[in-house]
């Protein structure tokens, strides 16, 4: 297990910012390619070393290690998971200065990880995925990037579901003659100060920027669609004492952070799937409204129609304050059009702007690469999926061999750290390998049958959860209204179903001994078709 400790003089690790010269993505061919240095990517590195596969090579579009907290470096921005919780259970961090971490220090302990799992070894940096197709004859991965082409014989996708930012489709918005920041686009050199600024959401980026920023901003409009259940956020410094106790007694943070998951897991998930306990956690956060905004014209504005739980609870004790301020004003009519300074609402009001910040998420459910996939019959998962997105144990997709999507579609709980899903993710597709090299394998490709039972399965336990019941609109659904990005579980469950590599749901295609270009495609023995449906659900049910 691996112990953080601080950087000499208390200061952040280096910035792992080189790639490799004639880096391991220049040979032409290895064993498995990762996709990200998120924590997926560090995940996956981790695993692999410790299964003993050393042929392989992680690709980074950026030029630095990180992902989520990489690219998002917006003013205010913290976890909302306690920090111990949210860390890589081979990497506990003593260190963490506050119960709930800001976004410099996680990618602070990132970086450190990295240093430590050697990733400047097996990275190369700015090498966008642009495109990856399987072929069947040659059994493997052909993958194109931005510094050039190689083949893997499997793809392990840590690129996640925050990676790619949502830019909303108004009218105008390309005329506009100010400053534009995303979220996960921030722009540093922007100045604020005494400027009129439109911030366009209220989720989870949004609860944190607002309050950085209103000290400093002349007039603020938060144009606001739905208002969302915040719930305080009850942070503090962790005392030095504290920490160091925490780093002579390493088994005191596992304990920490198991009982950690456990409240979390065994008492936040009910929200998922029992009223009465939603009535009680929106008691509170209704509690917490009241308390903290006055004007009962704002109050009403700020009070959600739809069950908590149904999108992200956010947690802020500075939101509603800062909504109060007299500088800030929230506006719930729909955005009708932007022009070169302005943004112009459905009644017709035109709301003069200097910058405009859009904390409008993420493509979580239509992610840009799974239109650069392409599976066995030369569809992209994006054709493959349709507006549903779906992958058997929330890893693997039918018509793909030898592709594993780390927290992908299925595997998002709303209420506890993902990388306890990542994690899981990973681990099941290590076994995977170790199935293959124990076997003889080339490769293994998840059964049609296996696939539609799960997530038949998955779409049951789903129907009666918030997510589908609350009554809103969030990002856990997809463009066909099913709640694809959710797992209406909890970790430990996923936990469970990701143990072992089930491989009997598998189509296993044989090794041979000697495969040339021009060879007919190996031996492939797939289920039968008849008794496939039957042996995955049962398989599902053992498990459940």
């Amino acid at each position: 297990m691996t112990q953080l400790l601080p950087a000499r003089g208390g200061t952040a690790a280096a910035t792992v910012t080189s790639g490799l010269a004639a880096g391991p993505a220049r040979r032409p061919h290895v064993r498995v390619a990762v996709i990200g240095t998120g924590f997926a990517g560090l995940a996956a590195v981790h695993a692999l070393r410790e299964a003993r596969i050393d042929d392989f090579v992680v690709l980074e579009r950026a030029a630095e290690v990180g992902g989520t907290w990489r690219d998002n470096s917006y003013p205010g921005i913290a976890c909302d998971v306690p920090s111990h919780l949210y860390s890589l259970s081979f990497a506990p961090n003593p260190d963490w200065t506050r119960t709930f971490s800001g976004g410099a220090e996680i990618q602070d302990y990132s970086r450190q990880v990295a240093r430590r799992l050697r990733m400047d070894e097996v990275t190369e940096f700015g090498a966008e995925v642009l495109a990856a197709s399987w072929q069947q004859t040659r059994q493997r991965w052909q993958i194109r990037t931005a510094t050039g082409e190689f083949s893997a014989d499997v793809i392990i996708d840590g690129s996640g579901g925050l990676s790619d930012p949502a830019y909303p489709g108004i009218d105008g918005l390309d005329r506009f003659r100010g400053t534009i920041c995303h979220s996960a686009r921030w722009d540093h050199g922007a100045d604020l100060s005494g400027k009129r600024v439109a911030v366009i959401g209220t989720g989870s980026s949004a609860v944190q920027i607002v309050p950085a920023i209103q000290p400093e901003v002349a007039a603020m409009t938060v144009f606001q669609r739905t208002p969302g259940w915040v719930l305080p956020r009850l942070d503090r410094d962790i005392t030095g004492s504290e920490r160091r106790l925490l780093r002579a007694f390493p088994l005191l943070q596992r304990a920490l952070r198991g009982g950690q998951a456990l409240v979390r897991d065994g008492v936040l998930s009910q929200v998922m799937h029992r009223r009465p306990v939603r009535r009680i956690v929106q008691a509170v956060a209704t509690a917490h409204l009241r308390r903290a905004v006055a004007d009962p014209a704002l109050r009403a504005k700020l009070q959600p129609s739809f069950e908590i739980g149904c999108k992200r609870i956010l947690i802020s004790s500075k939101w509603y304050p800062a909504l109060s301020q007299p500088n800030v004003q929230v506006e719930t009519s729909p955005i009708r059009q932007v022009t070169e300074h302005a943004v112009v609402t459905a009644d017709g009001r035109e709301h003069p702007v200097d910058v405009i910040v859009l904390a409008t998420g993420f493509h979580v459910t239509d992610a840009p690469i799974a239109a650069r996939l392409h599976g066995r019959d030369g569809r992209s998962l994006a054709q493959t999926w349709g507006p549903s997105p779906r992958a058997y144990r929330g890893v693997t997709t039918a018509n793909f061999p030898n592709l594993f999507r780390i927290g992908g579609a299925g595997t998002a709980t709303g209420h506890i750290s993902h990388i306890l899903q990542i994690e899981s993710g990973v681990r099941y597709a290590i076994g995977a390998l170790r199935a293959m090299d124990s076997r003889g394998l080339s490769s293994v490709e998840v059964t049609e049958a296996a696939e539609h039972a799960y997530t038949l399965r998955v779409r049951q336990m789903l129907s009666g959860t918030v997510f589908v019941t609350g009554g809103c609109t969030s990002w856990y659904l997809d463009k066909s209204g099913q709640a694809s990005a959710a797992w209406p579980a909890t970790a430990r469950r996923y936990r469970r179903w990701t143990r072992r590599f089930d491989i009997e749901s598998y189509h296993l295609t044989t090794r041979p001994a000697r495969l040339r270009p021009d060879q007919a495609p190996p031996q492939t023995s797939p289920q039968t078709p008849a008794a496939a449906p039957a042996a995955a659900m049962a398989q599902i049910g053992a498990t459940s």
